[in-house]
């Protein structure tokens, strides 16, 4: 099936597609926030670029976009129309440079939780806000002999 944009539509829409500070992101930022966590954002010096950081817990939340990291849910299992071997192939790739990050990441001594687009639906935020706390309190019993607070 052709695409039904022209080339300089469609380069266009995907210039729009943001990287950082996007919806799912400044709602699990905004969670964390009101749970009493303070963090740095997209810390260039550690693998992956993590979206939020929390260095005196040693936790690290990444806001996956089901798409674009090939979760599993609907969304994410859902297959392009127009060049497909090629989104497919980028997909695949961002899938293994996550695991390469989260496993060079909890090597060195962070703990790590993931966030997919889906679970930050509003019918879902209940849940998100629990498995957040949990998160964190394990993060913080972790390090108890430590650095958290």
């Amino acid at each position: 099936m052709p695409d039904n944009l022209t080339p300089a539509q469609r380069s266009a829409c995907m210039q729009s597609v943001k990287g950082r500070n996007t919806t799912p992101e400044l709602l699990v930022r905004s969670i964390l926030h009101r749970l009493g966590c303070r963090f740095a954002l997209h810390r260039a010096d550690l693998p992956g670029k993590p979206d939020v950081v929390m260095p005196a817990r040693r936790c690290i939340v990444l806001v996956h976009g089901c798409f674009w990291h090939g979760h599993t849910c609907a969304r994410g299992r859902r297959e392009p129309v127009t060049n497909a071997r090629y989104w497919r192939t980028k997909i695949d790739r961002n899938r293994a440079r996550d695991c390469r990050a989260m496993a060079a990441l909890r090597q060195g001594g962070w703990r790590v939780s993931v966030v997919w687009e889906c679970q930050t639906k509003s019918h879902k935020l209940e849940v998100l806000k629990r498995r957040l706390r949990r998160f964190l309190g394990e993060c913080t019993a972790r390090n108890a002999g430590g650095v958290a607070r």
